[in-house]
């Protein structure tokens, strides 16, 4: 007899709950350390078993190709992208976080939070993308994987693993990202840049007398402006 693969999947035993997910909402955090969206879930079993807990993990896929764009949206993407023409072969879908929780004890129906901290980069992919967006939703796919700690029969202990393919849709209304954007960093969008260069324009800023780094930025693109 051959031995069963080291990664295979531990059997469930009869009667073993096997949880169903589902996303109902999604908000900022309010006055979170980082930005922050909490993710809030249900989880469900076809049985009246006790649950113990479950120790989840939900993986996020951003699926730009489920959703349409107007022309401005378009014309944002394209630095991700690249020109729409070529959008079949470039808008695959892309991950966007890994989230850990732990499920608290529920019996046949449960509920879950899910935080999820986001980044306002703009050289990152979720961050292009986001941005970009004027309106409507950010069509998601969530991968749910974990341990099921659960009452046997004999009113024991007993472990089982979520079933490997529990994946929902959620499309996010982007207005949530960006209500959360707006009350960590008004008006602002952040571009990461080298120490050099950083250093180069806090010399700029010194020569030109100008009172911030995006005043002075301002003022080398208008001067760029008006030489092109």
């Amino acid at each position: 007899m051959s031995a069963a693969p080291e990664n295979a999947p531990a059997p469930a035993f009869a009667g073993a709950p096997e949880p169903e997910f589902e996303i109902v909402s999604v908000e900022p955090v309010p006055r979170a350390v980082a930005p922050t969206l909490q993710f809030n879930g249900r989880i469900s079993t076809d049985t009246e078993r006790p649950v113990y807990a479950v120790a989840l993990t939900a993986l996020f896929t951003v699926e730009p190709a489920k959703r349409k764009y107007d022309p401005g949206e378009r014309e944002r993407l394209e630095e991700l992208f690249g020109a729409p023409e070529r959008w079949s072969s470039t808008t695959g879908a892309f991950r966007w976080a890994q989230v850990e929780t732990m499920v608290p004890g529920f019996t046949a129906l449960g509920e879950f939070a899910l935080p999820v901290q986001c980044t306002y980069d703009l050289e990152l992919a979720s961050g292009k993308y986001f941005g970009s967006l004027a309106d409507g939703a950010v069509p998601l796919r969530i991968h749910f994987n974990g341990t099921v700690f659960y009452e046997d029969d004999s009113g024991g202990a007993q472990v089982v693993l979520v079933p490997w393919d529990r994946s929902i849709r959620f499309d996010m209304p982007i207005s949530a990202w960006q209500r959360m954007i707006a009350g960590h960093h008004p008006n602002r969008g952040w571009i990461p840049l080298a120490t050099d260069t950083v250093e180069r324009l806090r010399t700029r800023k010194v020569r030109l007398g100008s009172p911030t780094f995006d005043a002075c930025v301002s003022e080398l693109l208008d001067e760029a402006e008006d030489e092109g």
